[in-house]
C-alpha cells in the first residue's frame, strides 16, 4: 500500500531483498520509501512485509526532536483505517508499538526481508501443464 496522498506520484512494489531508503517525495510533505536509483518512486509495502533496518529506527513528530525506537526490524500494516484523509501506513514492532512511515526520519535504509502470502482466488490458481497431469509410471513397473 502506498499513503493516500501519495496517489499523485509514481509507484512500483517492493521487491524481496531490496534496500530502500525513507524520503519525502516531491510535490508532497509525504514521507516514504523509494529505491535510492529511483527516488522519486513510492516503492508501496503489502500488510505484512517484514523489513529490516540498518539502524534502530528514527521518527519525528515534524518537531526539532527526533526519538528513536530500540528496534531495527518491524512488519508494515496499517492503522486508523476508519479514519478519513489521514496517513494509515506504519510500521510495528516487536513489543507492539508503531510509528506512521510518513514520521519515519529521512535517509534510513530498509532492506525487505520477507513479503506476506497472499491467498490466490480460485480462478487465479495455476492450472496445471498436460504433462503435470499425467500419471507417473510406478518404480516397480519400469
Amino acid at each position: 500500500m502506498c499513503d493516500y496522498s501519495l496517489h499523485a506520484v509514481a509507484t512500483r512494489p517492493a521487491k524481496v531483498g531490496e534496500t530502500l531508503i525513507t524520503t519525502t517525495f516531491p510535490g508532497t510533505s509525504t514521507r516514504g520509501f523509494a529505491s535510492e536509483s529511483e527516488p522519486n518512486v513510492a516503492v508501496c509495502l503489502l500488510q505484512g512485509t517484514e523489513l529490516a533496518f540498518a539502524q534502530n529506527v528514527r521518527y519525528d513528530n515534524r518537531w526539532i526532536w527526533t526519538r528513536e525506537v530500540n528496534f531495527r526490524v518491524g512488519k508494515f500494516g496499517e492503522i486508523d483505517r476508519h479514519v478519513a484523509d489521514r496517513h494509515h501506513d506504519a510500521i510495528e514492532f516487536p513489543d507492539g508499538s508503531h510509528v506512521l512511515v510518513t514520521l519515519l526520519c529521512e535517509g534510513q535504509h530498509a532492506t525487505v526481508l520477507q513479503l506476506p502470502v497472499i491467498a490466490q482466488q480460485p480462478s487465479e490458481r495455476a492450472r496445471p501443464a498436460a504433462a503435470d497431469t499425467a500419471t507417473p509410471t510406478p518404480l516397480s513397473a519400469r
